[in-house]
């Protein structure tokens, strides 16, 4: 950025000329998510489309398809899902130890028949790691890798808005709120440390309004 001076009572004074937007120097502003998708959260019946189409992407269809769906029935944050090693999974008992971020609580959380089915899939193809979720690299797949990965199959999936990770968890939030759970669990299950947090999910469900007419 270019300066110009000038002399004022003796000092020399400084003026930074305003950047420029054309030339790149001012990055575009963000656009706010309400301007880029209608909500923040997937539907049950989304989730299964983006299994489907990863499930059908290249050679880690599957990997991809587990990690979305164990993101998805446990409500894990992307930092969650991505340091997600085997020691916190059970497959003989059917249970995960979900450790959370941002000081959450954590959980020992049931695995379903489709999920032990597919982490023991996951097991046996990829290469021996700590981690669940590997690259080809033989790393931990990252943050910004799993954002990309769901972006794209979003958009093989025709999405008619951007997708990214943390939808599987409010998608979590929603289903069971949607079932009728008690927001205290869900509280506990997804981690929350302020029932606030949860609250957001319950006052979105249709089934508070769903004896308001009759038909």
């Amino acid at each position: 950025m270019r300066s110009r001076t000038r002399k004022t009572k003796g000092r020399i004074v400084r003026r930074r000329r305003a950047p420029i937007a054309v030339n790149g120097t001012v990055p575009p502003r963000r656009v706010l998510n309400a301007t880029r998708r209608p909500r923040e959260y997937l539907t049950v019946k989304e989730v299964g489309l983006l299994m489907e189409t990863a499930r059908a992407r290249g050679r880690y269809g599957h990997r991809n398809a587990t990690m979305i769906l164990i993101a998805f029935r446990h409500g894990l944050r992307p930092a969650e899902a991505c340091t997600l090693r085997w020691d916190m999974v059970d497959l003989s008992h059917g249970l995960l130890h979900v450790r959370r971020v941002k000081n959450g609580t954590p959980s020992v959380q049931p695995l379903g028949g489709v999920e032990l089915r597919a982490l023991r899939k996951l097991k046996r193809e990829e290469i021996e790691s700590r981690f669940v979720f590997m690259t080809e690299r033989a790393a931990p797949i990252t943050i910004a890798g799993f954002r990309k990965m769901i972006a794209r199959i979003g958009e093989s999936a025709e999405f008619p808005f951007p997708v990214h990770p943390h939808m599987l968890r409010h998608a979590c939030g929603y289903k069971l709120a949607n079932d009728g759970q008690d927001t205290r669990a869900v509280q506990h299950y997804l981690g929350h440390k302020n029932i606030q947090h949860t609250v957001r999910y319950t006052e979105l469900s249709p089934e508070r309004f769903k004896s308001f007419w009759e038909d």
